[in-house]
Parts: structure tokens; C-alpha cells; sequence
């Protein structure tokens, strides 16, 4: 039984990966898992055997996850883009208040941790919002997946940071979820799976450190690329997969501000929880 829920908690933490405006680093905080998968990660031959049996069924439930909730996602962002990305939109910003309130959990906050927040917000929107009209949208190939891969690990390694956000910018979001849907594994779900272990493994000691020493301004860097990146969902861009206000009506526009009062919602109820279980 007990293999069983962590398969299903592997299942849950795999919507961090696919939704907007959801992080698989709180749903592992929430799930109780995620201080003991940082700790093995960044000390992985410490009780390895032990360790990698304790979360194969995790790792087990993510795919299964991803495999079972690709399809309607899909299809709600193909026959209701703008009502859907609204939601998200609100349920990143309804997370905001859980990121400030950990950001000055060691020490208060000062004039410095602003700053870093300015600037990232800042200079990410303006890199994020010229950067299809730069390079392109990235191309859905090997490179692009284990790209993708690298920022779904970022997503668990760092509670609050969600990479969804980011794969929509990028023009990666779509084709991931058809992949997930069609079930490619050589062409989607290896090149994440490399790229997700690359990240997992190179940036979790690197993570623990920089949360020990500079936990303030982490998540002040943090906070500030939420931001930008919520902003540029609901912003028409260059990119392949950006939002669309064509053809929306006023009832769209209703749904639209209902759903992005229900993802607050949503989005406070989840920090509440993480905070609760952490």
C-alpha cells in the first residue's frame, strides 16, 4: 500500500510539470517528499539502493501522470486558450504571497532582495518577450525536449518556480503535451528524461547551497521571474503558443476573470497547503 501512494503522490507531483502556474516542488512539499528528495539528490550515493527504491514509484507515478492528464489539457488549451491561460494565470499569482512570506523567513527583507526582484522581473520580461523574435521558437527536436527536461527539473528543485510558464514562451509546451499524448518516448520522453536527470543532478547540490547561504535573494531572483513570465501568458507575443484574443467574446472575457479569480483561489488554498505540510 504504501508503494501504491507514492505512485499516486508521483502522479500529482507530475501536474507541476504540465500546468501552468503549478510547481512540482510544492506538490512534493505538500506530499511530504520534497526535503528528502533534495537531500538524496544532492548527496545521491548516500543510501542510493535505498533511496532510488523509495522513489521509483514515484518516478513510476509521474509518467503515468503525464501520460493520463496530456490529452484533456490539450484539448481545453485548443478549444479554450484564453479562459484556461487566465486561470493559470491566477494560479501562479494566488502562490505569490507563500513565495514572499519564504523569502524573508531567515532574515527581513532589505533593500538589496528588492532590487534583485526589479531587476529580474525586468530584464526577464524583456528577454522572454524579445526572445522568439530573436531565436525563434525553439525547435520541438532532441535539444528542445532536453531544454524542456532541464526546466521541469528547476521546477521541483526550486518550490514556487513553475516551468510550464516558461515552455509556453518557449513554444515547447504544446509539443511536449502531444508527445506525452502519443506516447514518444524517444523523441519526447528521452531527451526530458536526460535533460531532467542532467539538471537534477548538476543543480541540486548547487540548489541546497544557494537556499542555505542566500535563501533571501534566491527567492527574490525567484519571485521576480514568476512574475514576468505570468505576465507574458496573458500578453500577446511572438511565440508559436502564445495567447490569442481573436474571436473572444465578451462571455470570454467573463469566463475568463471567473477562472482568474477561481486560480487565486486555487492558488492560495495549494501555499496554504504547502505550508501546513512542508
Amino acid at each position: 500500500m504504501n508503494w501504491i501512494f507514492r505512485l499516486c503522490k508521483g502522479m500529482i507531483i507530475a501536474l507541476g510539470f504540465i500546468l501552468p502556474g503549478v510547481s512540482g516542488g510544492v506538490l512534493a512539499a505538500i506530499l511530504g517528499i520534497y526535503e528528502r528528495m533534495l537531500h538524496f539528490l544532492a548527496h545521491i550515493r548516500q543510501d542510493f539502493k535505498k533511496n532510488f527504491l523509495f522513489f521509483l514509484p514515484v518516478g513510476i507515478g509521474g509518467i503515468l501522470g503525464l501520460v493520463l492528464l496530456s490529452r484533456p489539457l490539450e484539448w481545453l488549451l485548443a478549444h479554450y486558450q484564453v479562459i484556461v491561460l487566465w486561470g493559470f494565470a491566477g494560479a501562479i499569482l494566488g502562490t505569490l504571497p507563500s513565495l514572499f512570506r519564504e523569502s524573508s523567513r531567515h532574515k527581513s527583507r532589505d533593500q538589496s532582495d528588492w532590487a534583485i526582484l526589479g531587476l529580474t522581473f525586468v530584464l526577464s520580461a524583456i528577454i522572454l518577450y524579445m526572445l522568439p523574435a530573436i531565436a525563434g521558437t525553439v525547435p520541438a527536436n532532441f535539444f528542445g525536449f532536453f531544454l524542456a527536461g532541464i526546466l521541469i527539473a528547476l521546477g521541483v528543485l526550486v518550490p514556487g518556480l513553475s516551468p510550464s510558464n516558461l515552455l509556453l514562451i518557449l513554444g515547447l509546451f504544446s509539443p511536449m503535451l502531444d508527445g506525452f499524448k502519443n506516447r514518444d518516448i524517444l523523441g519526447v520522453f528521452l531527451p526530458i528524461a536526460i535533460g531532467g536527470m542532467f539538471a537534477l543532478v548538476s543543480f541540486s547540490k548547487v540548489m541546497e547551497r544557494l537556499l542555505l547561504n542566500y535563501h533571501s535573494k534566491v527567492y527574490h531572483f525567484i519571485i521576480g521571474l514568476v512574475l514576468s513570465s505570468t505576465l507574458l501568458i496573458v500578453v500577446p507575443t511572438q511565440s508559436a503558443e502564445t495567447i490569442s484574443y481573436a474571436g473572444a467574446t465578451f462571455s470570454t472575457f467573463m469566463m475568463s476573470a471567473l477562472l482568474f479569480v477561481v486560480g487565486i483561489l486555487l492558488g492560495l488554498w495549494m501555499s496554504k497547503l504547502e505550508e501546513k505540510y512542508k
